[in-house]
């Protein structure tokens, strides 16, 4: 990886300098949009006492759920415990750090803290548990809820298309998260389908921008599906 080219060679060198007790912070919805080889490389360096920040935990045999089988995660900040058994039996037994986050919180608690904006108040989840502890303040006679924003160590991104400086090209329903969590990491990570020489992608087809990207992998995806639902013959 030389000047803008962001390329590296191999997943070890794309997680160099992770230790444990890290923050990550990563993209995906599901089992959609994960950076599932990261995330395997994550576990093959057996780092642990994480911080994972993502919508969900993935499943217990895929995505970040493998990271529970060895309690590689101190504490996950997710919106939702969604399809992971594991997951519930670790936060119901306590075994497992869980603050649960509204969606569209984290969503903005990724971007705020992409664009430097240390904390921002939001109407959802005043007079709930969400609001235990944190600053309230009135605006318009209305109630807000001071939430702090949210900075990675590493941020964990898979993205469609991207060209050798790091611009990135999501596809469909793939994108979700992904773009807030690339905004959000001190050295953001992404593996892609294809990698195309600068000047291959149309300016206006871009979702992210190369500079919030540090390294850039190209990878091979099983594309699992979290529950199939198929029409009876």
């Amino acid at each position: 990886m030389s000047g803008f080219n962001k390329v590296v060679k191999n997943y070890q060198d794309a997680l160099s300098g992770l230790e444990d007790g890290m923050t990550i912070v990563a993209g995906g919805f599901g089992l959609c949009g994960i950076p599932e080889n990261l995330i395997k490389e994550v576990k093959r360096k057996g780092t642990s006492g994480l911080t994972v920040v993502s919508n969900n935990c993935g499943t217990q045999e895929y995505g970040l759920g493998i990271l529970l089988q060895q309690k590689q995660i101190k504490k996950m900040v997710a919106s939702y415990v969604g399809e992971n058994a594991e997951f519930e039996r670790q936060m119901m037994s306590g075994e497992l750090d869980v603050e649960l986050t509204p969606q569209g919180t984290l969503a903005e608690k990724m971007r705020a803290g992409g664009a430097g904006i240390p904390a921002f108040y939001t109407a959802t989840g005043y007079g709930t548990l969400v609001a235990e502890g944190k600053e309230t303040k009135v605006f318009n006679g209305k109630h807000y809820v001071l939430e702090e924003s949210i900075v990675g160590d590493f941020a964990l991104v898979k993205a469609w298309k991207a060209d050798t400086n790091g611009n990135l090209v999501f596809r469909k329903t793939a994108r979700n998260f992904n773009p807030l969590a690339a905004m959000a990491g001190k050295v953001t990570v992404v593996e892609v389908e294809e990698i195309v020489p600068v000047g291959s992608l149309d300016p206006d087809e871009i979702h992210t921008p190369g500079i919030y990207v540090n390294r850039l992998i190209k990878g091979s995806f099983e594309k699992v599906i979290e529950q199939r639902t198929i029409r009876e013959a």
